[in-house]
């Protein structure tokens, strides 16, 4: 179809650059006293931490005094950083839809995947950033090589076959599991139907994403030049894995295979670990995070906290290196840096470190709230939401959004 046969109005839409998320959250926090400037407003003094960043000091925004309301209870606050689900050491607590899912509801399936859900480290059985409407976990791919081969490795005909037969047999079983189900609510009280209600509807939009993903099984996968990348066992190699999946995820933004990423370091499966070719911990990155104001293990949890920085630095390189539309990846990608602790040491769920970069947000900034009152997290989420062009002026404990971010 040649452009001028396209409605003026179509192309304009087709011509607008897609926007993208990537929510990093390592789940042992930073030193909240280098992280977090003295200052605030945009005349702000860059934290020991921050001046790490310095050379993309326009492209970022830090944010103090931000938390999840009644989030706490530790280290079990680690699954609710997406989620923001109240009380989750309290009897009977389920999980709620994490940020990414809530988006890629919203937006629905327009790449081959609708999220892309990563760990490092990650006790992938009890970890995860990203929860579906129903609280229920979705394990993270903590392999680079076969996150690779489901990106880019185009497979046979035989094996194109089997994939679809797979899809469809998945397919038919949830068709019986929706009959038995209705039949099985008569005569189930309001609470029961309204809960077995939700659940069929979770069922029928897995069934509209099995269809789809039919479809894009049948589609030819991007080619690229990269190699496949080589796993990384050994856990002490714990900097080399988390820049092999910040690689992956900018490949993947890069190929338009995924425009949503999650990320979580799970420090508190990592054992004792190389900081770089000379300097190794002395203790498991959990047990070095409860310093107890021990001089030791402070100077080496700086060491770890300025090369997550240095990483992240190179990732926001990266994306400010490669072209979109006209502009820089990094103008159409927000990039979220966070944890769900604000102090590891004594357990603190407030006063989180939140760092925003990219996204054309207005940046070059500290916005400093109340560290003893703190605003939601979950609005500066919605802030990101609308950025990404979804209509949502509420997720889970916001009460608004950022307005400071906007130029």
């Amino acid at each position: 179809m040649l452009e001028c046969m396209t409605p003026v109005f179509s192309r304009a839409a087709e011509s607008k650059p897609p926007k993208r998320m990537l929510l990093i959250s390592n789940n042992l926090g930073v030193l909240p006293q280098h992280f977090f400037p003295k200052d605030k407003g945009n005349s702000y003094t860059l934290s020991p931490y921050l001046k790490e960043l310095a050379a993309f000091r326009n492209d970022f925004t830090v944010c103090s005094g931000l938390s999840h309301p009644a989030v706490t209870g530790g280290h079990s606050t680690e699954n609710c950083f997406l989620t923001a689900a109240r009380d989750p050491t309290g009897s009977g607590f389920r999980n709620s839809i994490s940020l990414d899912q809530f988006a890629a509801e919203s937006l629905g399936q327009v790449t081959r995947f609708p999220t892309l859900n990563l760990g490092v480290n990650i006790d992938k059985a009890n970890r995860s950033l990203s929860w579906t409407r129903d609280g229920v976990l979705l394990p993270a791919e903590d392999s680079p090589a076969a996150l690779f081969r489901k990106m880019f490795i185009q497979g046979d005909a035989k094996q194109t076959a089997l994939s679809l037969k797979r899809l469809q047999e998945r397919g038919s079983v949830l068709d019986v599991l929706g009959e038995d189900m209705r039949g099985f609510q008569r005569g189930l009280s309001a609470t029961d139907r309204s809960r077995l209600d939700q659940y069929l509807t979770s069922v029928r939009e897995l069934e509209e994403r099995l269809a789809i993903s039919g479809e894009w099984e049948q589609k030819p996968k991007p080619q690229i030049k990269t190699t496949e990348p080589k796993d990384i066992a050994d856990k002490a190699r714990f900097f080399p894995k988390i820049q092999l999946m910040l690689d992956m995820a900018r490949l993947a933004f890069e190929s338009d295979s995924t425009r949503i990423i999650t990320l979580m370091v799970d420090g508190f499966a990592t054992p004792v670990f190389e900081i770089d070719a000379q300097h190794r911990t002395r203790d498991g990155y959990h047990n070095l995070s409860h310093h107890g104001q021990s001089k030791e293990k402070l100077a080496e949890l700086e060491k770890v906290d300025l090369q997550q920085m240095r990483h992240l630095r190179d990732l926001i390189a990266a994306l400010a290196a490669t072209p979109a539309a006209g502009q820089r990846l990094l103008d159409h990608t927000m990039v979220l840096y966070g944890s769900n602790l604000g102090d590891a040491n004594v357990h603190n769920c407030t006063n989180l470190p939140v760092l925003l970069a990219g996204g054309g947000f207005k940046h070059g900034q500290h916005l400093a709230f109340d560290t003893l009152h703190n605003k939601p997290l979950c609005n500066l989420f919605v802030t990101m939401l609308q950025h990404l062009g979804i209509e949502a002026d509420r997720f889970v404990s916001s009460t608004g959004m950022i307005s400071e971010l906007h130029a």
